[in-house]
């Protein structure tokens, strides 16, 4: 892969109902690195919480622009794959904002992707009324023109996380896969009949967050979901193993098998 626009049609063409992307989401250059070189995988995503958590800030857009781009570039640098970039709510109040800060993320970083949410703050509720959330996403459909990179934007709906209407959830779905977005992500869908009736109702195709509890990964492709990732619990996972080596190490125990890990840049 030699040009990002090639980047971009091809993480696109990996979302695949039954046949689902799947994204263990890193947060820096090393994991961007250990992931890519992991057999099978096809695609990298960031995950904003990690990211955020990673350079001691909290969640939410608590990470400045700047720092969340730098971040992204650096993952993007370290690996041939496609890299989608978790880009919270565009870090703008304004459409004009999310436009010009998405066509930063574009040229500045390399990604050709992006997650975009439509809560307003830090929590999944409330949400931007559906038609401001909607230009939102039309306003990276823009900048994605703007740059000439078909950017694969991946709109993430908060509704049913945060206790809203099932009715609200499908009409800001297909609202938003108007406005341009290429898939939708459904937090909320908790069982395999959600998971059955978004994608029975939603024109478009789905992505969901996986992590134990959840519906299985096999049954997830058996039902048509096109996209599974792991947010911040793929970093949740990483650091529950570094606190057993520590808790071993510092109880005089034997040495774990993983302190042996080859990793490199």
């Amino acid at each position: 892969m030699t040009t990002q626009i090639e980047k971009a049609d091809l993480l696109r063409s990996l979302h695949v109902p039954g046949d689902p992307l799947i994204l263990t989401n890193v947060w820096d250059a090393i994991s961007a690195t250990t992931v890519a070189r992991t057999p099978g995988v096809r695609a990298l995503a960031s995950a904003s919480h990690s990211v955020s958590n990673a350079r001691g800030y909290e969640d939410g857009e608590g990470i400045p622009l700047d720092e969340a781009l730098d971040s992204v570039r650096r993952i993007v640098a370290a690996v041939d794959l496609p890299v989608t970039a978790d880009f919270e709510k565009g870090y703008a109040e304004d459409t004009d904002g999310v436009r010009a800060n998405v066509a930063r993320l574009i040229t500045e970083t390399g990604a050709v992707g992006i997650n975009i949410e439509d809560s307003v703050g830090a929590d999944k509720a409330p949400t931007f009324p559906i038609e401001v959330a909607a230009a939102r996403v039309a306003a990276a459909r823009a900048a994605a023109s703007d740059t000439g990179v078909p950017l694969v934007i991946n709109a993430r709906v908060d509704t049913l996380a945060g206790g809203g209407e099932w009715s609200d959830a499908v009409a800001r779905a297909n609202a938003y896969l108007e406005a341009g977005a290429d898939v939708i992500f459904v937090l909320g869908l908790s069982t395999e009949e959600l998971v059955a009736r978004a994608i029975a109702e939603i024109d478009g195709k789905i992505s969901v967050i996986g992590h134990p509890g959840a519906v299985p990964l096999a049954r997830l492709a058996d039902l048509g979901v096109s996209r599974v990732s792991f947010g911040p619990f793929a970093l949740g996972s990483a650091l529950a193993n570094l606190r057993r080596t520590a808790e071993t190490v510092t109880a005089g125990g034997d040495y774990p098998d993983d302190l042996g890990f080859q990793f490199s840049l």
